[in-house]
């Protein structure tokens, strides 16, 4: 067990440290200074390995590349690679949290003071994901501190660009990370996600015929395409919906997978019919579909409506789902942990697309998601997390690593 003692004494740096990293505005393209600042934590533990992984911006050629934001850049950019050698090398877990965030929400004050107040941290990142970046510290922490040695080898990827499409962690996959289960850290209440749904990020550009309002027949409105456009594939999703019930753990949900429309830019003036628009959004889907038959069925979809030259479908982001057997002896060895650290917890499927599938699907590593906080807040402007959740969250990832690298 874990003493009381050892864990009042390590609150105020895992406090500290938190409370510092939230000040950093690390949205995606600007986490190098949170980036210096964890590689700086990292390197004062003892035993531990902690190697930077630059990328560069020939990632933009794999094909699995994310690019919801134009222009970003690479060269110089890194993820930090963190290594604590066991006694032995035979079994190995591998941990990973993002540490870029979205932007402030509209109505957030004060989004990145760090603020800590009656054990809770405020401000964007605290949940989504910076919390679970400090249950990783505070992790390494215990180990240290506790002087335990594991029976093998505990990895953690800190990775860029998990907001926009996972490009942190795609460049982490293509340097074939070795493993036995990977735990991506991510708000879940700490359950144990075993089944991830996929994910696409859609952009269709309309051309048609601008022209005075008064040209009826005349003119062909973008505007008016774009709404055909969303009428189709609201119908196709019902569709997608309805025959991808019956998939386990996934059932449970109303709308597992989800279609929105976020953004749409059409025209300069009321009177007039735009000759071009801009549709973006995105479209979840469950594991009876790949992305390849998403994307596929997308475009498909479209030309029902309208001809090829009428529009240009471009996708931006592309996510396969990931699914491990929740049989799985480390899925059931963590649950176990859980329970050992009285955190009440289920196996369950996760409504929404994160890195999984990059270990689980490309690196063949079987992969669950798990962590402190609620998704019910990220990406919101009441972002929060429980000091308490991270400290029970790290308590149960080191009884997990002891148990599972032992046998």
């Amino acid at each position: 067990m874990i003493d009381n003692k050892t864990i009042n004494k390590l609150l105020p740096d895992i406090s500290d440290f938190l409370s510092k990293l939230l000040k950093f505005p690390s949205t995606s393209g600007k986490e190098h200074q949170a980036m210096e600042f964890l590689y700086e934590q990292f390197i004062k533990f003892k035993n531990v390995q902690v190697e930077k992984v630059f990328l560069s911006d020939k990632i933009k050629d794999d094909e699995d590349y994310s690019s919801p934001i134009p222009d970003i850049k690479y060269d110089g950019r890194f993820n930090l690679r963190i290594f604590r050698k066991g006694n032995s090398s035979e079994k190995k877990i591998l941990l990973n949290a993002h540490v870029d965030v979205v932007p402030a929400s509209e109505g957030m004050q004060n989004a990145f003071d760090g603020k800590f107040e009656n054990g809770i941290f405020y401000g964007r990142g605290s949940c989504d994901d910076k919390g679970s970046v400090a249950t990783i510290y505070f992790l390494f922490r215990l180990l240290e501190d506790l002087n335990i040695k594991l029976p093998g080898d505990l990895i953690a990827h800190l990775v860029v660009e998990e907001e926009n499409g996972g490009n942190g962690s795609l460049a982490m996959a293509r340097t074939n990370e070795k493993a036995d289960c990977c735990v991506v850290l991510e708000p879940t209440e700490f359950n144990i996600l075993t089944s991830i749904r996929g994910a696409v990020w859609f952009k269709i550009e309309f051309f048609g015929k601008a022209g005075h309002s008064g040209q009826a027949g005349k003119t062909r409105s973008a505007l008016l395409m774009a709404h055909t456009a969303i009428t189709t594939l609201t119908q196709y999703h019902k569709e997608l919906l309805a025959n991808s019930r019956g998939i386990a753990l996934f059932d449970k949900y109303e709308n597992p997978m989800p279609i929105t429309f976020g953004r749409l830019q059409a025209g300069n003036w009321p009177a007039s019919a735009p000759s071009a628009a801009v549709l973006e959004g995105v479209l979840g889907f469950l594991p009876n579909k790949t992305k390849e038959q998403i994307c596929s069925e997308l475009r498909d979809v479209l030309l029902t409506q309208f001809n090829s030259y009428e529009f240009r479908l471009i996708f931006t982001y592309r996510h396969n789902c990931s699914v491990t057997n929740s049989q799985q002896k480390f899925v059931q060895e963590l649950l176990g942990a859980n329970k050992s650290t009285n955190i009440n917890s289920e196996i369950d499927a996760m409504p929404a697309s994160c890195d999984a599938w990059f270990y689980n699907n490309q690196l063949g590593i079987p992969t669950a998601v798990y962590g402190p906080g609620t998704l019910k807040v990220a990406h919101s402007k009441d972002e929060y997390i429980k000091l308490s959740d991270i400290v029970d969250a790290a308590k149960a990832l080191l009884i997990f690593s002891k148990k599972f690298l032992g046998n």
